[in-house]
């Protein structure tokens, strides 16, 4: 007598980075003895999804630890089969899923785009934490802009609002306190993310899925989660499976100059 039965799956996720959950389910469907794993990524960004299979009697398409780009806003992404090998013997499977925002695969990016600084036209602000700071900015390519308490925060470049949060009022000068940021994630073209943190509560005027262009409002400063007092937390990065990282730097428009790294302890001036 043929017997057949699954076990099915367990979910690992990871949020390093995020306070909510993202919008993505995981399921399975069952047609002639093969089993198709799909998922429904319903947020306006790609998600990156990892799996680890244990298999009795079956085959995968989906090589154990691979990671698969969900495109944004699909409906049954095919992510792997399982197919049988005897096909009169009994079979199983189990699987551990991680998943995270952004293309974990990507490596390539716009090199030559030029920021705008994120602060009203004619004001001098002091970049008073840079590259690799000694404070909270350790092997991270982080601009911290010195903006005092509801200063207004513009965008550097043009993108999708992916996230918002908005809701928290403590901060503490330790990491323990990263938890409650505000801020603010938007996706650019070119597949990277910019993170606007340290908002005031209930400091955005954007909202998730929301379009926005180079030098519109954002929101206004604060001093939320990690932080000892007001300023805008500014990196660009690439996001990775495990919550890691990779950042970029980025050039900026100042007037003094079409295109500058921006440099620890200098001001800058913004005239456009």
């Amino acid at each position: 007598m043929e017997r057949t039965f699954f076990l099915f799956f367990l979910f690992i996720q990871t949020f390093l980075f995020s306070q909510e959950k993202w919008n993505i389910q995981f399921y399975n469907e069952v047609s002639n003895r093969e089993i198709s794993i799909f998922a429904d990524n319903n947020e306006l960004m790609p998600m990156s999804a990892q799996f680890t299979f244990k298999l009795t009697n079956l085959t995968c398409t989906l090589p154990n630890d691979d990671i698969v780009v969900i495109p944004p806003q699909t409906k049954k992404f095919l992510i792997a089969k399982l197919v049988p090998i005897k096909p009169n013997e009994a079979n199983s499977f189990s699987y551990t899923n991680s998943y995270n925002f952004g293309n974990a695969r990507q490596e390539s990016f716009d090199e030559d785009y030029i920021y705008a600084l994120p602060f009203e036209k004619g004001k001098t602000q002091t970049i008073f934490q840079g590259y690799n700071g000694k404070f909270s900015h350790q092997n991270e390519f982080a601009l911290d802009f010195d903006l005092k308490l509801g200063s207004p925060i513009l965008a550097a470049r043009e993108g999708i609002v992916v996230e918002v949060v908005n809701n928290n009022t403590r901060n503490c000068p330790d990491i323990s306190c990263a938890k409650f940021n505000n801020r603010i994630l938007i996706l650019h073209s070119d597949g990277t993310f910019a993170d606007y943190s340290h908002l005031k509560y209930q400091g955005a005027v954007v909202k998730k899925g929301g379009l926005v262009k180079k030098d519109q409002l954002l929101g206004y400063s604060g001093s939320t989660g990690f932080a000892s007092g007001p300023h805008l937390h500014f990196v660009v990065f690439i996001n990775r499976i495990d919550g890691k990282r990779t950042f970029i730097k980025t050039k900026f428009k100042t007037s003094e100059s079409e295109a500058t790294l921006l440099e620890e302890g200098k001001n800058y001036t913004k005239n456009y």
